[in-house]
């Protein structure tokens, strides 16, 4: 289905996300949206799936000027989106999902379903058992539900929003695959917003490039990292030099700590981490890196052995009394765990700041402006927190965090920002590194691991590897590690 836009605009107050974008994709095509955190990419995604309308400008499909208001009119329209967050209900089953939202008639067939449901899994080469719980399943594995699900109900033309966040290397190569047959095979028009330029440059026919709300370049494929990159930013940047500022002394330690999970246990494991040292995790989703990382800071208690702050015991102390002794934790999930929808930028700030009941607002207030500019949010006091960009969103959760903790711990820091957002969250933390600040850090990107850690340790099914000098590792062994091709485990 050939798709194209004429003249979209969308303000939010004084931020024009959408500025007169005009452009065309064509059916057969995979087409790459890239830009900046702020560019504007997903508030057209967005008008283009129905999520939000815009303030003026036309939508046609194959020629024709379509008018829907929501998802639902969307899709019927033969458009659809996958979420970064795959839109599915964890109490419900595969086959309950795969149905639901879908037009079954008056009479009920769960066996037809469930054959529709296997043809077009096996088509793809998707394994999804329709009786799974969607709670059991990995964030790859709820994305091709909603790949067939989209698809089963008539979609035409797909959008993806950063669909290899957190997905395994094996799964990325699958998703590929479909979304190449879904082009080629059946003509569908695919939109891939995507961060990831290795991913846009192994898989899409053209580029479209936005930046501070306008169309401002088009590349056809292939092109190279360093000519991409210059047509989001206007020029190249430089690798960042890696620099190792560890001190002997240590800052949190798991000593012997066995911690038990939905799907693995760590026995035994000793960590410690010194005082301005990076140490990243490494693993596929569900190996235990996440678990590590979250008993530092006190929301896993381990069965067994002990977790130090310094010289002090602090095992099976609760996580406010870990944020008391300095530990600092950032979640993947930004507005599952680490914002609240619904609140404005200065009533985060007065949560984080106020310490009485009643809440001197002028001074919050004027607290978020200066935090607003200190970490160049693109927002206003008074902006809800999911009206902003993801990269503005990470942004104040740098704002919110203390200055010179002991330690921050963070899952995913970089998660869905561009080079250029990522660089600049990494230089705020290095910042804080610089003062004696720890850094751990969890993160699916071998690039980043590699650039930024001192150590790294990688997870697999619950073993534990560590690589003691990173600067002396690379992608590729690094991701022979996280598959699981290692000799033994290693305890510092």
């Amino acid at each position: 289905m050939d798709i194209e836009v004429r003249g979209i605009h969308k303000r939010f107050g004084a931020v024009h996300a959408n500025n007169n974008i005009s452009l065309t994709v064509k059916g057969g095509r995979i087409v790459g949206v890239l830009g900046e955190n702020g560019a504007g990419k997903s508030t057209l995604m967005k008008i283009l799936s129905g999520y939000q309308p815009a303030d003026s400008g036309d939508i046609l499909l194959n020629g024709t000027r379509s008018q829907y208001h929501t998802p639902q009119g969307a899709i019927a329209a033969g458009i659809g989106m996958l979420q970064q967050d795959p839109l599915d209900v964890p109490a419900f089953t595969v086959l309950e999902n795969f149905v639901y939202g879908q037009k079954t008639g008056f009479v009920f067939s769960p066996r037809r379903w469930r054959e529709r449901l296997k043809a077009a899994s096996v088509r793809f080469g998707f394994d999804l058992d329709p009786e799974t719980p969607i709670a059991n399943l990995s964030i790859g594995q709820r994305q091709q539900l909603e790949i067939v699900r989209l698809l089963s109900m008539g979609v035409r033309t797909l959008i993806l929003d950063e669909p290899t966040t957190g997905i395994s290397a094996e799964q990325k190569a699958i998703l590929f695959n479909a979304l190449r047959a879904l082009a080629k095979t059946d003509g569908m028009s695919v939109l891939l917003v995507s961060h990831k330029l290795e991913d846009v440059i192994a898989l899409c026919d053209e580029v479209v490039v936005l930046r501070g709300g306008r169309l401002v370049g088009t590349q056809t494929m292939p092109a190279t990292t360093k000519q991409l990159v210059s047509l989001m930013f206007g020029q190249e940047l430089a690798p960042p030099a890696h620099i190792c500022l560890t001190t002997p002394k240590t800052a949190v330690a798991l000593e012997s700590v066995t911690l038990k999970g939905k799907r693995v246990t760590i026995e035994e494991f000793t960590m410690r981490i010194r005082s301005c040292e990076v140490i990243g995790l490494a693993g596929l989703e569900g190996s235990g890196q996440e678990m590590i990382l979250r008993a530092c800071v006190g929301l896993v208690r381990p069965t067994h052995g002990r977790v130090m702050i310094g010289e002090e015991n602090v095992t099976g102390q609760s996580y406010r009394d870990f944020l008391a002794h300095g530990i600092a934790f950032g979640a993947a999930g930004r507005l599952e765990e680490g914002l609240i929808a619904g609140l404005t930028l200065t009533e985060h700030i007065a949560l984080m700041n106020e310490q009485n009941a009643l809440v001197d607002w002028a001074r919050a207030k004027s607290l978020t402006e200066q935090k607003i500019k200190q970490y160049n949010v693109r927002g206003t006091p008074q902006s809800q927190i999911e009206t902003l960009s993801g990269g503005n969103q990470q942004r104040l959760l740098m704002a919110l965090m203390p200055e010179n903790p002991v330690l921050m711990a963070l899952e995913q820091p970089t998660r869905g920002l561009d080079v250029d957002s990522a660089r600049w969250i990494w230089q705020q933390l290095l910042d804080r590194r610089a003062n004696g600040t720890a850094i751990l850090f969890a993160s699916p990107d071998l690039d980043e691991l590699v650039t930024y850690s001192d150590r790294i340790f990688v997870a697999y099914a619950g073993r534990i590897h560590e690589i003691r000098d990173a600067t002396q590792t690379n992608i590729d062994e690094l991701g022979r590690l996280i598959g699981g091709n290692f000799e033994k485990e290693i305890a510092v």
